[in-house]
């Protein structure tokens, strides 16, 4: 799997271009097809269809799923949503006030919070440790009070590094940043 810009017709253009490369062995990509289209829940309960795109290495024969910035791997929910409730948690709001204000069951709130709690000093040391590679004057984030506010701190702070360094890509959002840099791992079980 491959995490891409959100814009299809962009990403159509770089596999076309031989601007996408294979994770494993660095080969090129070339269009193989779609992956199963499945419904994403937005800001709002709007329902995204999204269907990613497949590819093949020329190289290696592996085929990728280029999943969209937007997504994270086995979530039904876009990032931004799931960031927006990693974000309120941090702030020290609890999972239930989170859920009413997403319109989301507490269930699902709960066990993003948890997996997100269960990974939280792996998570801040990997988004520090980008922000430190990536920022040209970088400005660690201090204690924000609990490992969960430490990890969003870091999060934030990598993706705004990211956009002072490459200022032609324009407004990132911090959650697309962070499906980007963790391949849309962010919440899965063996990342980082």
């Amino acid at each position: 799997m491959l995490t891409v810009e959100a814009s299809t017709a962009s990403v159509e253009r770089r596999l076309t271009a031989g601007d996408l490369c294979c994770p494993g062995c660095g080969g090129l990509l070339a269009r193989w097809g779609w992956a199963r289209e499945r419904p994403l829940r937005g800001v709002g309960g709007r329902l995204i269809r999204l269907r990613p795109r497949r590819a093949r290495c020329r190289g290696c024969r592996r085929t990728h799923v280029l999943l969209a910035v937007t997504a994270l791997l086995r979530r039904a929910d876009v990032a931004e949503v799931i960031g927006a409730a990693l974000a309120a948690w941090a702030r020290g709001a609890g999972c239930r006030t989170i859920a009413a204000q997403l319109g989301r069951p507490p269930e699902t709130v709960r066990g993003w919070l948890r997996r997100f709690a269960s990974r939280a000093e792996a998570v801040r040391v990997f988004f520090t440790a980008l922000l430190a590679g990536v920022g040209a004057d970088p400005v660690m984030p201090g204690p924000a009070g609990s490992p969960a506010a430490d990890a969003v701190a870091a999060v934030a702070g990598a993706a705004a590094a990211v956009v002072s360094r490459w200022p032609h890509l324009g407004a990132v959002p911090v959650w697309a940043a962070a499906s980007a840099a963790s391949n849309g791992m962010l919440l899965a079980p063996r990342w980082p």
